[in-house]
């Protein structure tokens, strides 16, 4: 089961979630793997400590021209929606942070002057952490582009009971590409004027995804009841309120995670997960392994 765990805005408690549920599940002996797809800024390891086994690359492919056998005739430049090629009378300019890696360029050049090379944007590091598998993308310094980090993320996970894909802020491209095709979306909130904003933008995607998804209300005592109306008018489900935690908040601040000192919070943590195995119909994890 692939659960991703995102937010309309920064700051909300995401990632605490998202390594929260992570831990949880592995100390019920359930095989969970945790991605962090915030690959512009990753900071799960903070928490789950990883000990990183293996480094690998992520390359994306971008063209390079033979000059003897180019005419300039212009097709490839006239064929980038994204300007990433241009054609002078004796050159080529080639602008890797713009390229897509299409391969339109590759395709239509009726001279055949053209090749794919791959071009390194990113790395992806793998490891163990609190028993949890753990992945975590970064994209490289300067680089525009960063869903060909997550697709590759995406796509080099082992076999888990569960997956847990914690998103980057927002509702963008990144965002998108991080909780497609999962079985559940947490979109986790504040009751603040700015959470409740930038939730409607999160929960507006997730029902043109077509996901189903239920919200998490972090420190639910601290602002007002304007998120909790909304959910309720719109019928959405919240499936958890946290109330803010002195104690929670200090040991956030050395990279604890909440269920190493509570265990309220543990507990209803799991309980979270049960309510999303039992709403998406996943039965193939044993709860006798428990």
């Amino acid at each position: 089961m692939k659960i991703s765990v995102a937010s309309g805005k920064g700051g909300t408690g995401k990632t605490t979630i998202a390594t929260s549920l992570a831990v949880v599940l592995a100390d019920e002996n359930i095989n969970t793997t945790y991605l962090d797809c915030d690959v512009e800024e990753p900071n799960g390891h903070i928490f789950l400590n990883p000990e990183i086994e293996r480094n690998i690359n992520v390359d994306v492919s971008i063209p390079e021209v033979d000059l003897e056998k180019c005419t300039f005739c212009g097709e490839c430049s006239q064929s980038c929606q994204y300007n990433a090629i241009a054609v002078l009378s004796n050159k080529v300019m080639i602008f890797p942070s713009l390229c897509h890696s299409c391969g339109g360029c590759f395709h239509i050049c009726p001279e055949k002057a053209i090749k794919e090379i791959p071009r390194t944007i990113g790395v992806i590091n793998a490891g163990i952490g609190h028993n949890v598998t753990f992945y975590d993308g970064n994209l490289n310094i300067g680089e525009a582009l960063s869903p060909p980090v997550t697709r590759q993320l995406k796509k080099i996970v082992s076999e888990s009971d569960v997956i847990i894909i914690d998103a980057p802020p927002g509702t963008s491209c990144p965002v998108i590409e991080a909780v497609n095709n999962t079985d559940y979306v947490i979109l986790v909130t504040e009751p603040t004027p700015f959470g409740l904003n930038d939730l409607k933008l999160a929960v507006e995607m997730v029902r043109e995804l077509k996901l189903p998804f239920g919200v998490v209300i972090n420190r639910c005592d601290v602002g007002d009841e304007s998120v909790e109306n909304y959910c309720r008018s719109c019928k959405v489900e919240v499936l958890l309120k946290i109330p803010f935690s002195r104690k929670i908040a200090e040991a956030y601040s050395r990279g604890k995670l909440p269920v190493e000192i509570n265990g309220d919070y543990r507990a209803n943590i799991y309980k979270l997960f049960e309510n999303i195995k039992n709403e998406v119909g996943y039965d193939r994890i044993d709860n006798n392994q428990r």
